[in-house]
């Protein structure tokens, strides 16, 4: 994956927490106060860095989820059950704890307005993440057509959900793989060659593509939005998980 910042030349900043937001059972938002935060671009992330009071580091990846514009950062953290940094941050952190965080990283996976359009944004679990930042900065300019298409487990796993519903300027497309409830009028599979085919902007219109999720999601996408006849080069992603990106 390319890297466009240089981490020797990031500094470790010290940020506060001062808002806590449960978007789903498994998932929080962490609004943060950074001092010295540079500002960053949709679709970036940040390394943090937990320090025990025994001296132990663990340090993690994540995307942030904030619009450029807003006054403080926020990352947005699925809990990981085997994880050694994900459920501290979901269960345990508080308000007014601090840690360390550097960034902004990346330069590949990243849109701004200026970029125009169609956006299409594909995302699965929490790969939503960084598509919403592009949501959120997106909204500004609302000349710009957008599409989103999610899929989730179930109906609860839905991150960001209010949020996605009252967003006006994108066009939303949610799909869900497990359970569902009863009312639930959406798709109802894994995404695939003739979802994408149906719901996504043709090759013809040349949409700017971020597709973000666990990696076998990715590939299969991608993959498909080329035998479509999507551009290659038009199509970025980025992966979550142990198997690489941010997570």
């Amino acid at each position: 994956m390319e890297r466009a910042a240089i981490l020797g030349r990031l500094t470790w900043l010290v940020a506060e927490v001062v808002e806590i937001v449960a978007e789903t059972p498994r998932v929080a938002s962490i609004v943060l106060d950074v001092p010295g935060w540079p500002g960053h671009q949709p679709g970036q992330h940040v390394d943090i860095r937990l320090t025990a009071e025994d001296g132990y580091q663990a340090q993690r990846s994540y995307s942030i989820a904030s619009a450029v514009d807003d006054h403080r950062l926020a990352l947005t953290v699925e809990r990981v059950e085997d994880g050694e940094v994900s459920p501290f941050l979901v269960d345990d952190l508080m308000v007014g704890d601090h840690f360390e965080l550097r960034g902004p990283i990346g330069g590949y996976f990243v849109w701004g307005p200026a970029q125009g359009g169609p956006l299409q944004l594909i995302g699965g679990g929490s790969g939503i993440v960084p598509l919403m930042a592009m949501i959120r900065a997106g909204g500004r300019h609302p000349a710009i057509q957008s599409r989103l298409l999610y899929s989730a487990r179930t109906f609860e796993d839905i991150i960001y959900r209010e949020e996605l519903e009252a967003t006006i300027g994108v066009e939303v497309t949610c799909t869900l793989t497990r359970d569902r409830p009863s009312s639930w009028t959406g798709l109802k599979r894994r995404v695939d060659r003739a979802m994408l085919q149906d719901v996504t902007w043709p090759p013809a219109d040349n949409p700017l593509t971020f597709v973000c999720g666990p990696t076998g999601f990715v590939e299969s996408v991608a993959g498909s939005l080329v035998e479509l006849g999507h551009d290659p080069q038009g199509v970025r992603t980025e992966r979550f998980g142990p198997t690489g990106g941010p997570q």
